[in-house]
């Protein structure tokens, strides 16, 4: 990333982006008071909604929809304008962002074309969301307990059947255990309203035909590993690799993911949660050892995203992830964004940067700034904050968070101690190399071995 094009990147947010943002966090305050009580304030944040999108496709929807909520008559398909609408001004906002990101970056990106999904989604589970979800906005999330969280479970389970639909239970149970640890809600000082908004948006657009993503295709061909970010809750951890995909035949390269994630319990943490997810040890090894992986027929979301099937994978020669960056990324060709995903937390580009100073948790390119994401930096790597400060090449994602971006470190080169280092977030994917990390996880057992016998245990009686 050069130092113009940084400059570019980082001169403001394009025209519009705050005032529809606004429009957003008024949709928010309203949810957050309720739809069967509406009061002036939240009625006129709704109207400035639909005058927002008059003249747009859904517009007349929309105005109906506030009209209708404003009286009194909440309905599925009132509800389903409303969430439509909010996530149009969400995505015309990721839209503006990720246009300059693009620009600044020279980065080429391949158009969204809508594709058949022929699966069949049992309306009657879909139902059961949004009825769950209607509750929740009649009440606004100051009138939730735990009599309301407790109704979702039962779709919840229902939807945990059915493997097309688990990405919406996931979303739901997620939204439901925030909930429920909140409650009750109308004690808090504070709300996560943006967040909760996103979710109950994104959940009801789902529930109301089931996944947008497309149908995927398979690809043969080499995948080059740039990075991976590990995103580690108390009950969950998931592993996003980005890389570059040399499709067989000699079609262009393109930037691709893939994600693997495995269920947790809060005492496993650290460089133990790679454990969990030993069921994937070609994508595992080559992450620890920066090897190429051959694939051959791995589905392809229309998106960008590989569903990764480990035995559609082979590890071949080692492959740097710098040297990679350094003669690909540039020329790589981006994925289109499906419409649901249209959303400015979701951006997360692949850069390299080189030649810059750090300065705290700011890195320093010529005349210009970009912020550090180091509260991301997970503790099952060795990557640090320090030796981010020591480097002087960076691979990482740029993101747009709290009005502004930030470049979150995946790998860095470094001088230590006089000698050049590289440091990968996946260099312990295979388990830590580091002799102090591996002498205190001896000491203190394996958590995750320990666990796994007690539940045969268990499960044997």
């Amino acid at each position: 990333m050069l130092d113009v094009q940084l400059g570019e990147l980082t001169g403001g947010a394009p025209a519009g982006v705050n005032e529809a943002l606004g429009l957003v966090s008024g949709f928010d305050d309203a949810l957050a008071h309720g739809f069967a009580r509406l009061g002036e304030e939240p009625a006129a944040a709704l109207a400035a909604l639909a005058g927002a999108l008059t003249g747009s496709p859904l517009g007349d929807r929309v105005g109906e929809a506030v009209d209708k909520v404003s009286a009194g008559s909440i309905g599925d398909e009132h509800l389903a304008a409303l969430a439509g609408a909010r996530a149009a001004l969400s995505g015309a906002v990721h839209d503006a962002l990720l246009g300059r990101l693009d620009a600044a970056l020279g980065r080429p990106r391949a158009a969204w074309e809508a594709s058949p999904d022929t699966g069949d989604n049992p309306d009657n589970l879909l139902a059961g969301c949004r009825v769950w979800l209607r509750e929740l906005a009649i009440v606004g999330w100051r009138g939730v307990d735990h009599d309301v969280v407790s109704s979702a479970d039962q779709a919840i389970e229902a939807l945990l059947a059915v493997p097309r639909l688990r990405g919406l239970a996931v979303l739901l149970d997620g939204l439901a255990a925030e909930l429920r640890a909140s409650c009750p809600v109308s004690t808090m000082a504070s709300l996560p309203a943006r967040r909760w908004g996103d979710l109950w948006t994104r959940a009801l657009l789902l529930a109301q035909s089931g996944p947008w993503h497309g149908a995927a295709e398979p690809v043969s061909g080499r995948l080059l590993i740039l990075g991976a970010d590990v995103h580690e809750h108390a009950t969950v951890v998931r592993l996003q690799v980005h890389g570059i995909l040399e499709p067989a035949g000699g079609a262009p390269v393109r930037l691709v993911r893939t994600s693997v994630a495995a269920a947790k319990v809060d005492t496993i943490v650290g460089p133990a949660v790679w454990k969990l997810m030993g069921g994937h040890p070609v994508l595992l090894g080559a992450l620890a050892e920066h090897r190429v992986l051959e694939l051959a027929d791995m589905p392809l979301l229309p998106g960008g995203d590989l569903v990764w099937h480990d035995d559609r994978a082979r590890a071949g020669e080692e492959a740097d992830p710098f040297a990679t960056a350094r003669v690909q990324l540039g020329a790589a060709q981006a994925p289109p964004v499906p419409p649901l995903d249209r959303h400015p937390v979701r951006i997360a580009e692949p850069v390299l940067v080189e030649g810059y100073t750090i300065d705290g948790e700011t890195l320093r390119l010529g005349d210009h700034a970009l912020a550090l994401d180091l509260d991301r930096l997970p503790a099952s790597t060795p990557l640090t904050a320090e030796l981010v400060a020591a480097s002087s090449a960076c691979l990482g994602l740029v993101r747009w968070d709290g009005g502004r971006w930030l470049l979150q470190p995946l790998a860095v080169q470094a001088t230590v101690k006089k000698k050049p280092v590289a440091v990968h977030t996946g260099a312990w994917a295979m388990g830590p190399t580091d002799p102090k990390v591996v002498k205190a996880a001896a000491k203190n057992g394996d958590a995750v071995a320990v666990l796994r016998e007690r539940a045969g245990r268990l499960l044997r009686k």
